[in-house]
C-alpha cells in the first residue's frame, strides 16, 4: 500500500460515489472501509444483499470515485466472490471497527456483502 493510502487507512469513513444505474447521476454515500494493498473494502449489511442502490449502481457501472479525508481516488468496484478475499475483507473491517463500536458487529461481520474497489495508482 502506498504511503499516502497507508496514512488514510485509519480514517473513520470514506465517501464512495457511484453512477446511478437509472439516472446516470452521481450517488454518494458515507461508509466504513478497510484498506489492503491498494484495494478498499466495504461491507454492506442492510436488507437483501443486492438491494442497496450503491451496490446495484457499482454492479452496473464499476467506475467509482472514493474520497478519504481530502484525497480523491478513482477506482473500479466489484462484489467480492473469492473466499480468501471475502475473509480478508471481513477481518479488516472487524479489526478496525469492533474496538470502538458500542454494539455487537459479529453478525454483520459474518453476513454482510463484501465489496471491493481497486484504487487507481497515482
Amino acid at each position: 500500500m502506498s504511503e499516502e493510502l497507508e496514512s488514510l487507512a485509519g480514517e473513520a469513513f470514506c465517501y464512495l460515489t457511484t453512477t446511478g444505474r437509472v439516472t446516470a447521476q452521481p450517488h454518494k454515500i458515507e461508509i466504513w472501509f478497510g484498506l489492503n494493498a491498494g484495494t478498499l473494502y466495504m461491507l454492506w449489511g442492510n436488507g437483501p444483499r443486492h438491494r442497496a442502490d450503491w451496490v446495484r449502481n457499482l454492479m452496473k457501472t464499476p467506475a467509482v470515485t472514493v474520497r478519504i479525508r481530502d484525497r480523491e481516488f478513482s477506482g473500479s468496484g466489484r462484489v467480492v466472490e473469492d473466499g480468501e478475499e471475502d475473509a480478508l475483507a471481513r477481518r479488516l473491517l472487524l479489526e478496525k471497527y469492533e474496538p470502538t463500536y458500542s454494539g455487537d458487529l459479529s453478525e454483520w461481520g459474518r453476513t454482510a456483502l463484501p465489496v471491493a474497489v481497486e484504487l487507481a495508482a497515482g
